[in-house]
Order: structure tokens, then sequence, then C-alpha cells
């Protein structure tokens, strides 16, 4: 799956993730792979909120047990969690130490969003700190 143009018979996500409805894998398997394979290569950071089962099953047009199964099956597989009305997070994955950074690097990256601050001057601030450690 990849964010590229969409052809008539792929619809887009909010993720940048496309189903083929013609494909012969299962939309939710389609769906599940997406997702793992955005997270792997980091495009879905740890701690990214995830759309609603039922605002991406609408997006989509699948049934939400469609979506749901999706869910579930990358919750057993430890790359998202639910977290009751809050909805569905990707979660931090690796050592204890890699799963803080993780996170940390979420929130930074929101409050740097917050403050009207580009990725690249972000991650520029960041490689000076690393740079200079307890400076």
């Amino acid at each position: 799956m990849s964010a590229a143009e969409p052809s008539s018979s792929t619809r887009p996500t909010g993720l940048g993730l496309q189903i083929d409805p013609e494909s012969a894998v299962p939309p939710f398997e389609q769906l599940r792979a997406g997702i793992r394979d955005a997270i792997g290569s980091g495009e879905l950071a740890a701690g990214t909120r995830l759309p609603t089962v039922r605002a991406l099953a609408t997006e989509l047009g699948l049934a939400a047990n469609t979506v749901a199964r999706s869910y579930r099956e990358l919750e057993a597989d430890a790359l998202i969690e639910t977290r009751g009305r809050l909805g569905s997070f990707v979660s931090a994955t690796g050592s204890p130490a890699q799963r803080e950074l993780q996170l940390a690097a979420r929130a930074y990256a929101d409050r740097a969003a917050s403050l009207g601050i580009s990725a690249g001057e972000a991650a520029a601030l960041v490689e000076a700190a690393l740079r200079q450690p307890g400076a």
C-alpha cells in the first residue's frame, strides 16, 4: 500500500493507504497490512491516533466490522492499542528505552506543530541538542 495517486479501482484512506476492491486480498487484510507497514516505516509514529472504526469504514465504504477486524488483529500484534473512548493509537515498540523515546518524540512533534514550527526546524533543533548533550 502506498500514498501514490489512487486509481479508479482504489479508495484512499485518511492514513494515506489505498484499498483495492478488485484485489484478491480481502479488504481487512489490505488495511491491516497497510497500517502495519506504515508503522514499520515510521510513517505512523508511536502515539498517533487512528481514525475511529466508524469513520474509517464510512470513508472506505466498508462495513464497520471489516475495519474493526483489522484493528483487532493489529492490537493482537501489539502494533496498536485501544484506550476506551479515547480511541486507537499506534503503540510504542521495541525496548523500554526506545518506547520512551518514541513517546517523547511524538510529544515533541505535537508541541512543535502547536507552536507553528516546521518539521525541518524541529528536527534541526533536536539534532543540535543531540550534538551538545547536557548543555
